[in-house]
């Protein structure tokens, strides 16, 4: 008796007894029974005959797909719903050993699981954004693109997605951790995933069913693997536990080859195989790996098909209203019905990210890695900088307390959009380790329109996102951010909303201090924010935080420049013709101007000229506190800086590293060829 692949939740103590004897994969073996072993082979065997067999029908029969019933199973194979949110409700027919291989209890894991699982995913996109995280977090391992495509299902036409990457790939055990539950492999703090269940929660949201092809090198081992996991299988069969097949193939430097890599025997090889070429896309062994021509020397291909259909009936992704883009079916029109504003409104990103898969992926990431491209549809996907379209622009420094303790520094970018106030947009777009995680969130909620067209950009790391990354988990430190970004909008709009034609009816009459527990400086120049520039000379990117690929050093503010009345004159520290400027409390000159200096003129004629020096004093004194504060925060960039360049310096030996196996390798392939061509010289004598 053969097995396949079982998903298997066990203990950590389980893990490592498989780990250290190699005998019980993670993906552990429970057997299906025999009249549905005999079920595979007899179908695929009447399907070779007949060289025909079809997947889900569009209307959602299924029945020419699903296994034939074994003897004494009620009924015949339950139709799949193609609609996600209709898809989750069968009862299972079959049941699995509940005793794991080695004799011990397990956990299991129903099917409806996979369904239950992905509906943490409202929005298709946000599924697909999880699959992109994959690939950009395989910059680590030196990718440099990935590839976002409609693929066509050969069997049946039916567009599928495909998403490949040329990342370091999986060999056969991180492939059966990538379809397990739980398990994550990153561990690094610039990873953006954590959970280990990105993979499962997308891919299911989009389709029914995803096959995966990963080309690894590990240990100077080159190894290929292909893994199924599919609704469809596991629905139609009425399985009660989540099977997984899977094969493998191991690169032979002597016969230049990829030989089969039984991990048990040649028995469950052969029947992983079957069920792969009856529930994939592909009938022929020689077909599944032709596959891996496109994946090169390293990467993984993700094929997602049978896609989900929406309420109305239609596919939920659109190949094609756009042949360069991927839309949400139904989505454009929805937004222009119930959008408000003008054309420019309509057309600008805020609303275009809701249906368009390319305007979506342009803000996605806060800094677009350099030398990494997101290929849409056979076109690089040019990132948008919602930094760039904002004038009057500000930086605001918040430092978030809890318990009196600061938990961060967080920089935010405001200003109006430009075309206010024709544009009705507002919101902040709050990302969390270079990730957007809300698109312009609305946090002034009023009916008066006040903050409108007033836009934010911010990183905030000291916040969890959800596990959909759609979200943030509303803890203490996320309201308080929310409020603050209110309390920010709404000062903002006072300031500067009559700059752009809005009636400002409640001027500021006063200059009080920031709310206790917010620390909150403006950064500015005497008429607007101005780019920082570099040493390189080139100016800084106008997003908030610098581009990650320039130097450490030209990318941390490293100056204080501000114009002293009075007392203390000027004050200057310059790095190589990099400037900042000095943060001042948000204060309301313009409205208040006449009025203090009348007050100031009328107490220096009263109190006379000692007490008009005093006051300067006091001004100066001040003025000096807020000098001192600023070179703290340009010791803690500097800081930060040092540890950029000694993450750099470990990335460049890292490369370096990978460089030298490369060479090696290269080496033993040119020995090898010289044997092979020396061995075929030999017959050719003979």
């Amino acid at each position: 008796m053969s097995f396949p692949d079982v998903i298997d939740l066990s203990s950590d103590e389980e893990i490592e007894e498989a780990h250290a004897n190699d005998v019980k994969p993670l993906l552990s073996a429970n057997s299906l029974s025999k009249c549905e072993e005999y079920a595979i082979k007899q179908e695929v065997e009447e399907r070779r005959s007949s060289n025909s067999c079809s997947c889900i029908s569009e209307q959602g029969s299924s029945s020419a797909n699903g296994f034939a019933s074994p003897p004494g199973s009620p009924g015949s194979p339950v139709p799949l719903c193609r609609q996600f949110w209709k898809s989750g409700d069968y009862e299972p027919r079959q049941a699995f050993a509940q005793v794991s291989q080695s004799g011990t209890d397990r956990l299991r894991i129903h099917p409806k699981f996979l369904h239950s699982n992905a509906t943490s995913h409202k929005w298709a996109f946000g599924a697909i954004a999880e699959l992109l995280d994959n690939a950009v977090d395989e910059l680590q391992n030196g990718a440099t693109f990935v590839v976002i495509d409609k693929f066509i299902n050969p069997r049946n036409g039916n567009p599928a997605l495909l998403i490949r990457d040329d990342g370091g790939g999986m060999d056969p055990e991180s492939l059966r951790r990538c379809m397990s539950f739980g398990f994550s492999d990153k561990h690094s703090d610039s990873s953006i995933g954590q959970y280990g269940n990105g993979f499962k929660t997308s891919t299911m949201r989009l389709g029914a069913d995803v096959i995966v092809f990963s080309r690894c090198t590990k240990k100077r081992i080159l190894t290929q693997s292909i893994g199924l996991l599919s609704y469809t299988f596991l629905r139609q069969t009425g399985c009660d536990d989540i099977v997984v097949p899977a094969v493998d193939y191991e690169f032979d430097p002597h016969t230049t080859l990829f030989e089969r890599l039984c991990r048990h025997n040649t028995k469950q090889f052969s029947d992983n195989l079957l069920m792969l070429l009856k529930w994939s896309p592909f009938s022929t062994e020689a077909e599944l790996l032709k596959q891996f021509d496109e994946v090169g020397p390293h990467g993984t291909k993700i094929i997602v098909y049978n896609l989900w259909f929406n309420d109305d009936g239609h596919m939920e992704l659109d190949f094609e209203s756009d042949p360069k883009d991927i839309t949400i079916c139904g989505a454009h029109r929805s937004v222009q019905k119930n959008g408000k504003g003008s054309v420019l409104t309509q057309k600008y990103i805020a609303n275009r990210l809701h249906y368009s898969l390319r305007a979506y992926i342009s803000i996605l990431y806060l800094h677009s890695p350099e030398h990494f491209r997101i290929i849409l549809r056979g076109q690089v996907v040019e990132p948008h900088h919602i930094a760039n379209d904002l004038i009057y622009r500000e930086c605001v420094l918040y430092k978030p307390q809890v318990g009196g303790v600061m938990e961060a520094a967080v920089i935010t970018t405001i200003g109006f959009l430009e075309g206010a106030p024709d544009i009705n947009v507002h919101g902040f777009n709050i990302y969390h380790k270079n990730r957007l995680i809300l698109p312009f969130k609305g946090v002034a909620n009023n009916s008066y329109g006040k903050g409108r067209g007033v836009v934010g950009v911010l990183e905030a790391n000291f916040i969890k996102p959800t596990h959909d990354k759609q979200d943030f988990e509303k803890s203490n430190l996320y309201q308080k951010l929310e409020t603050r970004l209110k309390e920010m909008t709404y000062e903002y709009w006072d300031l500067h909303c009559h700059l752009v034609g809005y009636d400002n009816k409640k001027k500021p009459t006063t200059s009080g201090p920031a709310a206790p527990g917010h620390h909150m400086h403006q950064l500015r120049t005497s008429s607007s924010l101005q780019q920082v520039k570099m040493n390189s000379g080139a100016l800084a990117s106008s997003q908030l935080l610098p581009n990650p690929n320039v130097s450490a050093s030209n990318r941390v503010v490293t100056a204080l420049t501000v114009q002293m009345k009075s007392t203390a004159g000027q004050f200057s520290n310059c790095d190589a013709g990099a400037q900042t400027w000095l943060p001042l409390k948000r204060k309301h000159e313009s409205h208040n101007a006449a009025a203090d200096a009348s007050k100031r003129q009328a107490k220096s004629n009263a109190a006379g000229l000692g007490s008009t020096q005093k006051h300067d004093r006091g001004i100066g004194q001040k003025r000096m506190h807020e000098i001192k504060t600023m070179i703290l925060e340009n010791k803690k960039l500097r800081k930060q800086c040092l540890e950029y360049e000694l993450m750099e310096k470990q990335l460049k030996l890292k490369e370096q590293k990978f460089r030298s196996e490369l060479q090696e390798v290269q080496e033993l392939y040119k020995k090898l060829l010289v044997q092979l061509r020396s061995l075929d010289e030999v017959k050719v004598e003979k």
